[in-house]
């Protein structure tokens, strides 16, 4: 009886934890959303979109399926983010060289100066956000989240 009454406390702490650590994942991408808005004045998603399009291997743009799956958002969520993007003159959805039924997103020259006079204030936000860890404890975390995401990605319940 002992054994049994050990692995359903060891299972029950073991759902604890799983819990905690779901919760703050909730957590991490909320305060994102809310700092991000709060401190540097556009959403995550925007962040996370201009980021995107910023790196050097999308110099032509994102098709919009691209963009959603990098950002791991559907691509009606992605559209509502792109059309206040597009607004605000710093993205634009242009049909794609080689299939005209694709759009293709890339930032305007305002979106490349809107973005880069932001990079004082992310990179600011970041030393803020991470100013305890190592060098060590940002690469475990970036292992063990990029863990966490590729498992996430292929889970099928039923």
């Amino acid at each position: 009886m002992k054994n049994r009454s050990t692995s359903a406390a060891a299972s029950t702490s073991l759902t604890a934890l799983h819990n905690r650590l779901f919760f703050r994942v909730f957590q991490v991408g909320n305060m994102l959303q809310r700092q991000a808005a709060q401190e540097i004045g556009i959403s995550s998603v925007q962040w996370a979109v201009l980021g995107a399009l910023s790196s050097p291997r999308y110099q032509e743009g994102m098709t919009v399926t691209q963009l959603a799956e990098h950002l791991a958002v559907s691509r009606q969520n992605l559209d509502g983010v792109l059309t206040r993007l597009e607004r605000d003159g710093h993205v634009v959805r242009v049909p794609d060289a080689t299939d005209k039924r694709t759009r293709r997103v890339t930032m305007t020259e305002g979106g490349w100066a809107f973005w880069n006079g932001l990079q004082a204030t992310i990179e600011a936000f970041y030393a803020q956000s991470i100013h305890d860890f190592s060098f060590d404890d940002k690469v475990a975390c970036v292992h063990f989240l990029n863990k966490l995401l590729t498992n996430m990605r292929n889970v099928k319940l039923g």
